[in-house]
């Protein structure tokens, strides 16, 4: 089996490439040319597969529409996976055009690709529980209504409905994993998650006093990386295309995230934490609890990792990084430059 990622780079590529290797496939991934290629991440999987050729990586962008349908056409692959795009929702509003662009021009033109080819390849869309905007507080599925609430939710429902355009249109296998909030160690530092764990650990080593967050009170329906991107495998391995939710059935606030994260190293969030409105979005998403009850009983998929073992994994692995920083501090190869540090 072939498969191609788009945004093999970030966590849930790593997360679905190692799952996916793991299992005998031939990985072809996307990076996106730039002047500082970060590839972390996949580091340990370039250095056991890319030898053997089973993973392979090309340069190619999610806009550059020529491009990315030579490769699909050259590759052939049984599956695509498009997780690539501007996904941190704050930074959407900064900069609207280039998130609306990669999130969904990409999609269109890979879906066009695929429905252009004579072999019948498989599709991920990879959709998020921010189109429904959380204006409820109920628990919400497949078909609860959509109300996106920043430029990177309209890019992703844009890019939903497409999908279901062209498997209704076309008869290809298409799919939307619509993804409640999933973490990992792997999680980008912007997202409130990581900036908590990290934040923990520099602050247990002593090399960071405060963390700024924004609005303590956001609910939001957190699981597992690892976990979701078994879903999404197992989504392209069913019998017949559909949507999906992928979600744990239970919410937290970023207060509940930032308590658990504390009391693991023995503190009291409250004497670390401090508020700030610059952290707060334009237009808030309040509330998000998803339902997983579909893919329970038709893909017999659900979250092994609990809420507050994926907060340990992440503030303990977070103190260890914190711990090499506090090497290269003490031997004055790194300045101590986080938030209220000096």
């Amino acid at each position: 089996m072939k498969a191609l990622i788009t945004g093999i780079t970030g966590q849930d590529g790593f997360y679905l490439s190692k799952l996916l290797l793991e299992r005998n496939y031939e990985v072809h991934g996307l990076i996106r040319r730039s002047s500082n290629i970060n590839t972390n991440r996949i580091d340990p999987l370039i250095s056991e597969y890319l030898p053997s050729g089973q993973l392979n990586l090309h340069y190619s962008d999610l806009t550059d529409s020529s491009s990315l349908t030579n490769l699909i056409n050259k590759l052939l692959p049984d599956e695509v996976y498009n997780l690539a795009a501007q996904s941190h929702v704050a930074v959407s509003f900064k900069n609207p055009i280039y998130t609306t662009q990669t999130g969904t021009i990409g999609t269109v033109t890979i879906l066009e690709t695929i429905r252009n080819t004579e072999k019948n390849i498989k599709f991920y869309q990879a959709s998020s529980s921010e189109m429904f905007g959380g204006v409820t507080g109920e628990s919400l599925n497949e078909d609860s209504t959509f109300y996106p609430k920043s430029p990177y939710a309209a890019a992703k429902v844009f890019s939903h409905n497409v999908t279901k355009i062209y498997r209704e249109s076309y008869d290809i296998f298409a799919v939307n994993g619509i993804l409640f909030n999933h973490e990992s160690p792997l999680r980008g530092e912007t997202f409130v998650t990581r900036k908590i764990s990290r934040a923990v650990g520099r602050i247990y080593q002593n090399i960071q006093k405060k963390v700024t967050l924004g609005n303590l009170d956001a609910s939001r329906d957190w699981g597992f990386a690892g976990d979701y991107t078994y879903g999404m495998y197992k989504m392209l391995q069913h019998t017949k295309p559909d949507d999906w939710v992928l979600a744990t059935g239970e919410t937290h606030t970023v207060k509940e995230f930032a308590d658990e994260a504390f009391k693991i190293v023995g503190l009291n969030w409250e004497d670390y934490v401090e508020y700030s409105e610059k952290h707060e979005r334009p237009n808030e998403v309040h509330h998000l609890l998803g339902d997983p009850s579909k893919v329970k009983k038709e893909l017999g998929w659900e979250p092994k990792t609990s809420f507050k073992d994926l907060v340990k994994m992440m503030v303990e692995e977070d103190i260890k990084l914190a711990e090499k920083e506090k090497v290269l501090i003490d031997n004055n190869l790194l300045k101590p430059s986080w938030e209220h540090s000096n």
